[in-house]
């Protein structure tokens, strides 16, 4: 099955290199042979854009030939990461994991998703566990629920009920939505300026948090979302 880099706008040259740096950041390691299927390139396109992606540091060989993402993506990602609700959020992050025990998550919007910039996980390798960079749905999960019912997104309908719901009540919980077996409860975090910007929510197996999660860590979610806007607003004082 190929995924095409180059339709529409993706002819262009850039495009071309990011469709290839996206594949491996989806797929992992990749022959150049294994590229040209997926990106439906010509051959010598993708071997001259591999070539020059590597010059740059941007992909590598690993020992069976296989195309890896390079080392130079580390420095640029951490640099993408220097976000003031990440450096705010991480203290109140850890602290929010060791109270409640399950996987802790901050999202942003991006466009039409939504992207976990730091995680706090059990470790333990459950489905819950989102790795930094994931971008998920905002229609499906609790995340997504707070960043549109709480115009951090556009959404189709301001009256839909259910957004409505969650403004009420301050924050979202989502039961086996964007992964069987997988609870969530978040709440939205605002700038100093008062704009919701992000989410912040605990995930775990739905046999621990149950059918209601919200009655569990509602309090907790929504407290350390608070605590992440005070520690901001001192921040910026």
């Amino acid at each position: 099955m190929r995924d095409r880099v180059a339709e529409g706008r993706g002819s262009a040259p850039l495009a071309k290199y990011v469709g290839l740096l996206d594949l491996l950041a989806a797929g992992g390691p990749a022959t150049p042979a294994e590229l040209v299927t997926r990106t439906g390139l010509a051959r010598p396109t993708v071997y001259r854009l591999l070539a020059n992606l590597e010059n740059l540091g941007l992909v590598r060989r690993d020992g069976t030939g296989a195309v890896r993402l390079g080392l130079r993506l580390i420095r640029w990602g951490q640099a993408a990461l220097d976000l003031d609700v990440v450096q705010v959020s991480r203290p109140v992050m850890t602290a929010l994991h060791q109270q409640t025990g399950e996987s802790v998550q901050l999202y942003v919007p991006d466009g039409d998703a939504r992207v976990c910039v730091m995680a706090v996980d059990r470790g333990a390798g459950l489905r819950d566990t989102v790795p930094v960079g994931a971008r998920l749905p905002l229609d499906r999960g609790s995340a997504g629920k707070v960043l549109r019912a709480f115009g951090a997104v556009r959404v189709a309908s301001e009256d839909d009920p259910e957004l409505a719901a969650i403004r009420r009540q301050g924050y979202a919980e989502s039961v086996a939505e964007r992964e069987p077996g997988v609870a969530s409860v978040s709440a939205p975090i605002r700038d100093p300026l008062g704009v919701v910007v992000a989410a912040i929510c605990v995930s775990g197996p739905l046999s621990r948090l149950g059918p209601s999660p919200g009655a569990r860590f509602a309090d907790a979610v929504v407290e350390a979302a608070r605590q992440v806007e005070a520690a901001w607003a001192r921040r910026e004082r």
